[in-house]
């Protein structure tokens, strides 16, 4: 018999990517001045405590920013990114390519790389990628739930859309860049349609498997498959009403990463918890309604109990190790997948 694996020490020293945490929106509602202080006093421990050196930090829009003030608050809270890596240069780092994730996990940082979710703020002018990737934006989508002049989101599935010629047009000048294309939220036929675009790898940020959840939210085996073909990752959204109707469970979150394996192969898995209950609770006005009032699907208990937030990753890791997961499968799935693919993405050309 070998020796036993210690999830402890495997998630200690692994890469840890968290590809979806909307911290950025509970920072950026706070005065200018503290949005430095705020992030080192309320997320930094949250991070360091989970094991996380490696964030996705997606800019979101609330409905009531769009559509006049969408570009307006993207800039604020893109300002609000490059102010917390400038007051905590030495415990973070924002990253624009690989050298520099490499750069800041070898001396002990965290790497954070700015992505857009649903990119209300650019509308058809799709040049706008291009001003926003001069300032460091690395990753995008282009809907949320609902429709934009780009594609249309999972919530408008009935309509069988593809990526309107805006949104084609986004997708070339993103691989051109070096901005990797997120399919995440992404209408069910816009993902379709980017598969059979995309010349580049593409990423599902915060994705889970509609094999084992019927939620328009979650990724086909056919859109696993695709996704990884093309040299992708599927990083597993933890909310757990888009898990299963009734089980929020760290095990069942385990099985969604198990079935992503099964079919997309371990290469092409990793994490994106999306992490919202402090965050909407920080930026939900009292007597508002939140996410769960406005889709069906999503009932009163939405949390995984101990996985609300970033200190509770390690559980992830002992799950892994109970199920009799190998120790590089743990880590390539933890981070090393996702780090892998953002060395070879993020930044760079086409060529």
């Amino acid at each position: 018999m070998g020796t036993p694996i210690d999830p402890h020490e495997i998630h200690r020293s692994a890469v840890v990517a968290d590809t979806h945490n909307d911290l950025l929106s509970a920072v950026v509602i706070r005065p200018v001045s503290s949005w430095g202080t705020f992030f080192a006093d309320q997320w930094l421990p949250q991070l360091v405590d989970g094991g996380v050196n490696l964030q996705v930090l997606p800019v979101f829009i609330d409905d009531y920013y769009r559509p006049e003030g969408a570009l307006r608050h993207t800039m604020r809270m893109i300002e609000c990114a490059h102010r917390i890596a400038e007051a905590n240069s030495e415990t973070v780092s924002l990253c624009l390519n690989g050298e520099d994730i490499d750069a800041a996990l070898a001396t002990g940082r965290i790497a954070l790389v700015l992505a857009l979710e649903s990119a209300p703020g650019i509308d058809e002018d799709v040049e706008l990628l291009e001003t926003l990737f001069r300032l460091g934006v690395r990753v995008a989508s282009l809907a949320h739930f609902g429709r934009t002049p780009l594609a249309d989101g999972s919530a408008e599935d009935a309509t069988g859309s593809r990526l309107t010629r805006a949104g084609v047009e986004a997708l070339a000048l993103m691989e051109q860049l070096g901005m990797l294309f997120d399919v995440s939220h992404l209408g069910a036929t816009g993902v379709e349609h980017v598969l059979e675009l995309a010349t580049r790898p593409v990423i599902a940020t915060h994705s889970s498997a509609r094999a084992l959840r019927d939620h328009h939210r979650n990724l086909t085996d056919d859109q696993l498959k695709g996704t990884a073909a093309t040299g992708g990752v599927i990083c597993v959204n933890f909310f757990a009403p888009f898990l299963d109707a009734q089980e929020h469970t760290v095990d069942r979150l385990i099985d969604h990463i198990e079935h992503i394996v099964a079919v997309a192969g371990i290469e092409h898995v990793g994490l994106g918890p999306d992490f919202v209950e402090e965050v909407i609770a920080d930026t939900t006005m009292p007597g508002c309604d939140d996410i769960a009032a406005t889709d069906p699907v999503i009932d009163q208990v939405r949390y995984i109990p101990g996985l609300t937030g970033p200190r509770g990753m390690p559980l992830v890791t002992e799950a892994l190790v109970r199920r009799g997961w190998a120790e590089n499968d743990i880590r390539a799935v933890l981070g090393d997948n996702v780090r892998r693919l953002l060395r070879a993405e993020l930044g760079r050309p086409a060529s």
